[in-house]
This record gives C-alpha cells, structure tokens and sequence, in this order.
C-alpha cells in the first residue's frame, strides 16, 4: 500500500450481515457501492445493478419483479420477504475497503478489513452452499478458506468447522459484465436448482 493510500478515509460496511436461521446459501459481493449510488438501504441497492433482475426472472420470469411500481428503486421489504422465505443471507467479504478512485469498481477496492467469513457461517447452522459474485470477492474468500477457485458458473467442494460446504463463483450481476442479463440468470438457476431453491 502507498503512502498516498493512507490519506483515503477508510469506509465500514454500512450494512448489518442479513442473515435468516434457516439459510442454504450466504452470497457474498465484495462491497456496496457509493451511498449515492443507492436505491434502497440494502444489498444490490444500485438500480444499474443485476442482480435483483437475475432473481426476478429465475424465480418469477419477470425482471422487474423487484423493483417498485415507479421503477425508481429495489423494494426492500419484499426482497427480505422472499430471501427469508427461500433460505438466502447476504453480505460482503469486505468490512472496511479504501475506494482508490470515485466508483463502485471492484478493480479500485483496497480492502482494510476482510470479513470473517467463519463467524458468518457459525451463525448459519443449514448453510450448504457460499456463492462469490466477482473475482475480489473469490480472492478476499480464498484467503481465508482453503478451496480451490472454481470456474465461473461452476463450483467446488471444502470444509471448514468440521462442515462440508460448495463455493459456487457467478458472473458479477455488475452491467460492467459482459455477458447478457438473460445468460447470468441461466448460470445462477443451475446453482439454485442444485441448492433445492427452485420448485
């Protein structure tokens, strides 16, 4: 890290770990984006963000199915509605990041303080499954847990506190992705198809 780097303030996660009893999956990005970049006062608040599209065609075959009536922002309470209906927490693997320029680009995170990913799990006893949703977040993982990176859309299997888990990787529902919203969203039913999240 260069000197010039301790001159930029240092930012806490600005979102408690969401984190339902009954959990199959933790998801877990890299860091929310600039506050003024949200939405909603939750995880994915970006409306140039996918991910909230990715669910809503998967589960309801409509991307806007999150979304509020005007378009304008994510509807939070029926996001935490469905997450804890089916099973899924959420958070990041960073809990304090410097942002090295103006944006929400995961190539400019340095990360202060990375998550600790075993308290996450200690509080998810059902947990079977941890997805990354971007290469920061498959290495800030990685550091901690011994598993083998897998390859996009695909998974591999470790063990951490005696439990047997899968690391799933996805394409990053950021649109900077090159890849299709309709493509992402076939990626991510396999792995809820695998996990027993789809009916």
């Amino acid at each position: 890290m260069s000197d010039e780097n301790t001159l930029i303030p240092i930012e806490n996660h600005p979102l408690e770990p969401f984190l339902p009893g009954n959990a199959v999956l933790l998801m877990l990005g890299s860091f929310p984006p600039q506050k003024k970049r949200w939405s909603m006062d939750f995880f994915y608040p970006n409306l140039q963000n996918d991910m909230w599209r990715i669910f809503g065609l998967i589960f309801f075959h409509d991307k806007d199915y999150f979304l509020k009536p005007d378009k304008k922002a994510f509807d939070k309470e029926r996001l935490i509605r469905f997450l804890t209906e089916k099973g899924i927490a959420l958070y990041d693997t960073a809990s304090a990041v410097r942002r090295l320029q103006d944006n929400a680009s995961d190539k400019f995170l340095e990360i202060v303080s990375p998550t600790d990913i075993e308290l996450l799990l200690k509080q998810l006893p059902k947990c079977k499954a941890i997805v990354t949703t971007g290469q920061k977040a498959t290495d800030t993982i990685r550091q901690q847990i011994k598993v083998e990176e897998p390859p996009v859309g695909g998974r591999t299997r470790f063990e951490c506190m005696d439990r047997e888990l899968h690391l799933y990787r996805m394409p990053s529902s950021s649109r900077a992705y090159p890849l299709k919203l309709e493509k992402k969203a076939e990626v991510y039913q396999l792995m809820f198809k695998e996990l027993g999240l789809l009916d």
